[in-house]
């Protein structure tokens, strides 16, 4: 996650594009995350850019649930934090800046989704092993990057990396010009 060390983030100054009302037509985050959230869940929303996941994943896992709305940059949050003020829903979401080289999270969720993010990161097995002392013994993630910039021979030795973190696949649902993996812990 360490900004020096990565082009690929996307700048703040393109979280207009990624907020896009048309986008829901290709990406609907009801549709893609209601198999897998619960009322009450606790849900880390990892790289969550300006939120387009955000308040779907709230309104799923309702008043008892949270969701941890994580990014790298302060102007994605800054986004964020005036769209929970605009909509009350500060008992909800959270907000949480991520580190440098790490997301820094003292909590455990139930939850992970990662979308069109883990190919930003340069050390991937760091954020793995992260995931893994975040993520509830329950847990899932849900990873979804971009076929555009992810080969699947990229997509497949991230899937190793998961799997030697102490993952295992439990589902690989289809997305649009997506490849896309449910994982939990591997017990």
């Amino acid at each position: 996650m360490d900004m020096k060390n990565s082009s690929k983030v996307c700048p703040v100054e393109r979280a207009g594009a990624l907020d896009l009302s048309i986008r829901r037509l290709f990406q609907n985050p009801t549709k893609i995350l209601k198999p897998y959230l619960n009322p009450g869940d606790k849900v880390l929303d990892f790289g969550c850019g300006p939120g387009f996941f955000t308040f779907d994943i709230a309104s799923l896992v309702g008043e008892s649930g949270l969701v941890i709305a994580a990014d790298l940059q302060t102007g994605m949050l800054e986004i964020v934090e005036k769209k929970i003020l605009a909509r009350d829903m500060q008992n909800r979401i959270q907000v949480h800046k991520c580190e440098e080289s790490s997301i820094g999270l003292n909590d455990t969720v139930d939850f992970i989704l990662a979308f069109y993010i883990i190919h930003e990161l340069p050390d991937q097995e760091q954020t793995f092993t992260e995931f893994k002392k975040i993520l509830n013994p329950n847990g899932k993630i849900l990873i979804i990057e971009p076929d555009v910039h992810v080969t699947k021979n990229d997509f497949d030795n991230m899937l190793l990396r998961l799997k030697k973190t102490g993952f295992k696949i439990i589902n690989r649902p289809k997305f649009f010009f997506s490849r896309s993996v449910v994982l939990q812990h591997d017990n």
